[in-house]
C-alpha cells in the first residue's frame, strides 16, 4: 500500500505544472494541502534563478543566476551550474511547512507537497530531516518530485525512490497530459484512511 506520489522526468517536461494541476483539483475537492514548488524565475526570456512558492502565495528565492546573486559575503556558498542556491531563503519559507504538517490535527490527512527533492534542496541538512520525518508520518500523503537519474545518484532522491510506500510516474511529453487522472486517483487512494 503507497502513501505517497512521486513524480519523475526530465528538466521542463512539466512535472511542477502537473503538481499545480493536482492541488487545484485537491483544493477544489476540499482536500487540505500544504507545502511548495519551485518556480523558473526568468528576466528578458532569459532564466535568471528558481523561487520557492508555497501552496499558500508566498515566494522566496531558492538560487540565482551568479551575476544577479551577488557575493556571498564570506558565507559558504553552495551552487549548481551556474546557479548559486540561497539556502537561508529556502529554509526560511520551507522548513516551517513541515513543522506545520508534522503537528497537524489528528482529523482528515493532508497532502503535502515537495517539489522538488533535487540538488538545490539537498544541501540543506534540515531540509533532509523534514523530508524523511514527513514521509514517516502518518498524519499526511506527500506529493512530490524527483529528478532522473543522471550522474552521481543523490542519497535522497533513491531513498525516495526506492521506498515501498511511494508511488513513482514518469512524466514524459507524450502523456504528461494524460496523466492527471492517474496522479489524483493515486493520492485519493493515498488519503484512505490507513487500516
Amino acid at each position: 500500500m503507497f502513501k505517497h506520489v512521486f513524480l519523475t522526468g526530465p528538466p521542463g517536461v512539466g512535472k511542477t505544472t502537473l503538481v499545480q494541476k493536482a492541488c487545484d483539483a485537491l483544493v477544489s475537492s476540499g482536500v487540505g494541502v500544504e507545502g511548495f514548488y519551485t518556480e523558473e524565475v526568468r528576466e528578458g526570456g532569459r532564466r535568471v534563478g528558481f523561487d520557492v512558492v508555497t501552496v499558500a502565495g508566498e515566494r522566496g528565492h531558492l538560487s540565482r543566476i551568479r551575476d544577479i546573486a551577488g557575493a556571498a559575503h564570506g558565507r559558504r556558498e553552495y551552487t549548481v551550474g551556474q546557479y548559486v542556491v540561497d539556502l537561508p531563503s529556502f529554509e526560511n519559507l520551507a522548513l516551517p511547512l513541515f513543522r506545520k504538517v508534522g503537528s497537524a490535527d489528528g482529523g482528515s490527512r493532508k497532502v503535502f507537497v515537495i517539489d522538488e527533492i533535487g540538488k538545490m534542496e539537498l544541501f540543506s541538512q534540515s531540509f533532509i530531516r523534514a523530508v524523511r520525518q514527513t514521509l514517516d508520518s502518518p498524519s499526511c500523503a506527500v506529493l512530490g518530485t524527483i529528478p532522473i537519474p543522471k550522474g552521481k545518484p543523490l542519497g535522497l532522491v533513491e531513498e525516495v525512490r526506492s521506498r515501498r510506500d511511494v508511488k513513482v510516474f514518469t512524466v514524459s511529453k507524450e502523456n504528461r497530459n494524460a496523466i492527471l487522472e492517474d496522479i489524483l486517483s493515486a493520492l485519493q487512494e493515498c488519503l484512505k484512511p490507513q487500516t
